[in-house]
């Protein structure tokens, strides 16, 4: 069994270097290699685990995807690979870049937008497509924290639809997307305001099934399995409970609480478990299976992501939109994910995971798995970064061997570093481009994917 599933990865990798030949051959021409990047430095498609997905994720694609499985294997290839070609490009445009997004049955195809025509040329050398496009992602986030700030539950929803280089608002009742521009100042000529039926809610209001559940009522999901110094527990939603809320397991055992909550705003939260409890590495599949978690690298626009929950279980579609807004009855929310993934009340605060990298936890949505709908996560490494938690993972290199020295600087295991940050290590500096938390084995000189030296 193991010698077929490395035939399947290889296969898959070998098939998606086909597909994306250009994007790596024209990395080296877009940016230049990194020097001094050593011999086991990793593609991202490894370093990410990508061509190693379990039959249930492989499957559960294929079901919501309409994707073969070899299909689906190149997918998740071409989205690591499309991630990195992107975050490099990103980090070499500066202020003109405008977004990036990934398309095909296969995400074989990667479009990197620019308000700067002198930029397409660099673009396309690195195997992307070029768009060149009016306004630039600052400005646009700018005009979106104005409507935020003043957002009613008329019109739920505002993101940044990089794809259409526009401001979206969705209104649910005629005008208010046009009132609420009025009354911020924002430029007309930014926003596109849609009609929609969402009315987006928090999903934790049903009982039973493989879940935890809150004391006083109410159940919500795993989200990630994490540590904090000897302390195990889990992230999860924050409207799913406040701090010193008591949870108990899917058996109804004692099982922690809620140590940190932040709701509205963001949807944050993470559970200390007792001793009873054990952190593992892994998400429940179909069926039960396990799935493995090996990082915590936020995927582009346009790829594959699935979810599990309590409710639901194993679903999956694609990520819309990040840092996307949304105004629930109990206020509004900001920074979270929307994607094209189904989920119903009980799943808030399950997983959501590409590949094998952690992705966020359900916050809340509309629709359902019978009918489709849209859902929003908050993403994982803010809520890392804010309770200072190390996520679990499987597969970390063990470290420098018997009298290997450690490099030294300042890179640090189970730090969470957001794109554009800077390191040192080994006597060079490098920069993230790639936001994720750091761990043994993705040292900056290892993976490129994550790292660029400057």
């Amino acid at each position: 069994m193991l010698r077929r599933h490395a035939r399947a990865a290889c296969t898959a990798l070998a098939a998606a270097g086909m597909v994306l030949a250009g994007l790596q051959a024209g990395s080296a021409t877009a940016a230049q290699p990194s020097p001094g990047t050593g011999p086991g430095a990793m593609g991202a498609a490894r370093a990410l685990g990508a061509a190693d997905a379990p039959p249930e994720l492989l499957a559960a694609m294929g079901r919501d995807l309409g994707l073969t499985r070899a299909q689906a294997e190149r997918r998740l290839v071409n989205e690591a690979e499309a991630g990195a070609a992107a975050a490099r490009l990103r980090d070499r445009l500066g202020g003109s870049f405008a977004g990036a997004w990934v398309a095909g049955a296969e995400s074989g195809s990667l479009t990197v937008a620019t308000t700067r025509a002198a930029d397409l040329t660099a673009i396309r050398a690195a195997g992307a497509e070029a768009a060149l496009v009016r306004h630039g992602l600052p400005a646009l986030e700018r005009a979106k924290a104005a409507l935020d700030r003043a957002a009613t539950a008329d019109a739920p929803v505002r993101y940044v639809d990089v794809r259409a280089n526009a401001l979206v608002v969705e209104e649910t009742r005629a005008g208010a997307g046009d009132r609420l521009v009025a009354a911020t100042g924002v430029p007309a000529d930014l926003v596109r305001v849609v009609r929609s039926d969402e009315a987006p809610r928090p999903l934790y209001d049903l009982r039973g099934g493989d879940a935890y559940y809150m004391g006083g009522g109410g159940r919500c999901s795993v989200g990630f399995p994490v540590t904090r110094g000897t302390t195990q527990g889990f992230a999860t939603a924050g409207h799913c409970g406040r701090a010193g809320q008591t949870t108990s397991g899917f058996n109804q055992v004692a099982q922690g609480s809620f140590q940190g909550s932040i709701f509205p705003g963001n949807d944050m939260a993470w559970v200390a478990a007792n001793s009873s409890w054990t952190a593992t590495p892994y998400v429940k599949g179909a069926g039960g299976a396990n799935v493995q978690v090996t990082g915590s690298v936020l995927q582009p626009v346009g790829a594959s992501v699935c979810r599990s929950g309590s409710t639901t279980g194993w679903h999956c579609g694609t990520i819309q939109q990040h840092n996307t807004s949304v105004t629930y009855p109990e206020g509004t929310i900001s920074g979270v994910t929307r994607t094209t993934v189904c989920a119903e009340p009980g799943d808030s605060g399950g997983s959501y995971i590409s590949g094998s990298q952690a992705q966020g936890v359900t916050s809340g949505g509309s629709g359902n798995c019978s009918s489709g709908g849209t859902t929003y996560f908050q993403p994982l490494n803010p809520i890392l970064s804010t309770y200072g938690l190390t996520l679990k993972t499987t597969g970390t290199d063990p470290g420098p061997g018997p009298g290997e020295p450690e490099p030294g600087g300042t890179w640090k295991a189970g730090t969470v570093y957001a794109a554009g940050a800077t390191v040192t290590y080994g006597g060079s500096t490098y920069r993230c481009l790639q936001g994720h938390q750091a761990q043994t084995g993705w040292e900056p000189p290892n993976v490129p994917a994550l790292w660029q030296r400057v």
